[in-house]
């Protein structure tokens, strides 16, 4: 199913209230990476060696587990991105025609997809600020028809480090967490405590739990147009503790409808354009939830397609 009746409507009056309360609330556009100038990973940067060693010692219980949802022309996708795959057999245009004495049938795919569909990584080219990206790169040096000049999921590394789950639901008592529901700082340290006080670590992947994926070919409607989600105080508090990447079951991991309505996506904007973090949407931990494991090793394998924003991927979360 396509969102766009849901998407359009919940973009235009967020812009149109930004278009009269933007003169009193201004946005520093600029924020350059403490990696200098020609830093494009962002805060991946902090996943060291000793990152991944203490990661794989986390592995306890001998599980592996996908977290990505299945993907098909179904998958709820914000406007207006959509997914269509056709199945060819070349040199085989008649049925039950074969290939050479072996007599050899295959297929292949043509896949035609917008990237940003499923469970998806959102690189660094991906939201700016007033048309200006991370490490204060202007919108010319990273747009291009044919592909991100900078920025681009070709440049993102084999990511391995200690993910962190936190099960909101737990938390807050509720199978599924309600839209609009924000999780700040007060909910984050709240949900670790409650794990056993756990803490988050400088190259950390941290992964919220809110059950808003039970909601998929259920009430695809409510799950397409709200959530519940990071809020902004939260955004710059898991930044500063220098976590790598960001992710959640929904599909925007911040709250929707936003904190403030005129500030149009901004939690993107913080992790995204100021501090370099990486943000996975679509991602499923419920195996781990119900085993009540909340740290494991994860790993982050995006497809290196020169130029592109995002990435249809699958990480495995092992335990």
């Amino acid at each position: 199913m396509n969102f766009k009746r849901f998407a359009i409507p919940l973009l235009a009056g967020a812009c149109l209230l930004t278009a009269f309360t933007g003169k009193a609330w201004a946005y520093e556009k600029c924020h350059k990476s403490k990696w200098g100038p020609n830093d494009q990973i962002g805060a991946l940067n902090n996943i060291t060696q000793d990152n991944i060693m203490a990661a794989a010692k986390l592995i306890k219980k001998g599980k592996s587990m996908r977290m990505g949802i299945e993907t098909n022309a179904k998958t709820p996708a914000f406007a207006p991105r959509t997914y269509s795959v056709t199945i060819v057999r070349p040199g085989q245009d008649y049925a039950g025609q074969t290939l050479g004495s072996t007599k050899t049938n295959y297929h292949d795919d043509i896949l035609n997809t917008w990237v940003g569909i499923g469970t998806q990584l959102d690189g660094l080219g991906h939201i700016g600020i007033d048309n200006t990206y991370y490490n204060c790169t202007p919108g010319t040096e990273v747009t291009g028809l044919s592909g991100l000049k900078k920025f681009g999921i070709e440049t993102v590394p084999a990511v391995a480090t200690r993910a962190v789950l936190l099960d909101m639901t737990a938390l807050m008592g509720k199978d599924i967490i309600p839209e609009g529901t924000a999780f700040n700082q007060p909910e984050i340290e709240a949900a670790l405590k409650r794990q056993g006080n756990m803490k988050i670590n400088k190259g950390d992947i941290v992964i919220f739990y809110t059950g808003w994926h039970k909601l998929l070919g259920v009430d695809d409607k409510r799950n397409g147009s709200v959530e519940p989600g990071l809020g902004v105080q939260g955004a710059r508090y898991l930044a500063s503790l220098g976590v790598a990447m960001i992710g959640s079951d929904t599909w925007a991991l911040e709250v929707i409808p936003f904190e403030n309505p005129g500030q149009v996506f901004h939690v993107h904007q913080i992790l995204l354009a100021e501090f370099g973090v990486f943000i996975l949407e679509n991602v499923v931990a419920e195996q781990a939830i119900k085993d009540k494991v909340y740290e494991g090793m994860i790993t982050v394998a995006p497809h290196r397609t020169t130029g592109s924003v995002q990435a249809i991927v699958n990480p495995t979360f092992i335990y």
